[in-house]
């Protein structure tokens, strides 16, 4: 059920001839330390290297004296500079995301709140969403034996986004569980704005008559009024749709809803807040009917659910990289 939908980075010491061999020695380890951050070793006498080669010294010019300074770095010279280190750590070094759908960004929204019914008076307050105003949120509907809408919308959108992810697609979640009630349907439409989010999916089942089954996605009408300007995203978010009608039917076997869109799984809304006040792509899909019973079997079986976030994430997929 929709959601909002109402009752939701020197000097040396060294002799001459050792000088010369000493710095050839040294500018390659400090080119390598500055162009190669991971992999990198050094062959200097401090870091367990084979020691610097000397240059050949002819009988009659004995090699001087050599103080215990001249192996320290810059000939014992404490201001001279020292090489960079041989190994940087990389370790938090980010790494980009990978994959066909590297640098898009989708929110997923999961329709409601398992603890909306606790919260009544928060839920029931009056938002704008545009054209008017409605509830915060609903506390979504139910299967007959109880399972909530709220807990099915989770749980296909936490499966829907680890598909996302493996894409190398940036995913956030308008909630996780992780606030007592919400949140409203304003706020939910504002998460995917101020994402800027490539393609916005709400998650849903519907809470229709017991023989209407299968899926719809709902589609934005075109909406001007009040905060509301759905004008540049109708066309982008209905070619979402279709794409997540198709790869919906074909990876979970269930058909288009028989009781509105005329079979095509398509229905457009214009009093649903969520679509009324998002400035990037989005729809909205009820994945089937909660109180039908045929339907509950499905929504409540996890083999299923996963079918059907295979379905969501094949539809953005397509969508993102066309």
């Amino acid at each position: 059920m929709s959601y909002d939908e109402s009752p939701q980075p020197v000097r040396s010491r060294f002799g001459r001839n050792r000088l010369t061999v000493t710095v050839a020695a040294l500018v390659p380890t400090a080119l390598a330390g500055a162009l190669v951050w991971q992999g990198v070793s050094g062959a200097g006498e401090n870091d367990g290297g084979p020691p610097t080669a000397r240059a050949a010294v002819s009988p009659a010019v004995p090699t001087p004296p050599q103080s215990p300074a001249d192996d320290l770095p810059g000939g014992g010279d404490p201001t001279a500079p020292t090489s960079p280190p041989a190994t940087p750590d990389t370790s938090t070094a980010p790494t980009a995301p990978t994959g066909p759908l590297a640098g898009k960004v989708v929110v997923l929204d999961p329709g409601h709140n398992p603890r909306n019914r606790e919260h009544t008076a928060e839920i029931n307050k009056k938002v704008d969403i545009g054209t008017t105003t409605k509830e915060c949120d609903t506390t979504g509907t139910s299967t007959n034996a109880g399972y909530q809408e709220a807990e099915f919308t989770l749980d296909v959108t936490h499966r829907l986004r680890d598909l996302l992810v493996a894409e190398g697609a940036t995913v956030t979640l308008t909630y996780d569980n992780d606030r007592p009630f919400g949140p409203c349907i304003d706020e939910r439409a504002r998460i995917g704005n101020n994402a800027k989010a490539d393609a916005v999916l709400s998650v849903h089942a519907d809470g229709s008559a017991a023989g209407n089954r299968g899926f719809h996605v709902i589609l934005p009408a075109l909406v001007k009024g009040g905060g509301a300007d759905t004008s540049a995203i109708v066309g982008p978010s209905r070619e979402l749709g279709e794409r997540i009608v198709g790869n919906f039917a074909r990876e979970t076997g269930s058909a288009p809803a028989n009781y509105l869109g005329g079979g095509t799984g398509l229905d457009v809304r214009s009093d649903l807040g969520g679509l009324n006040l998002s400035t990037v792509p989005k729809v909205f899909i009820e994945c089937g009917n909660m109180r039908d019973s045929k339907d509950a079997a499905l929504l409540t079986n996890a083999e299923w659910r996963q079918k059907a976030a295979r379905g969501l994430a094949s539809g953005i997929s397509g969508f993102l990289k066309k």
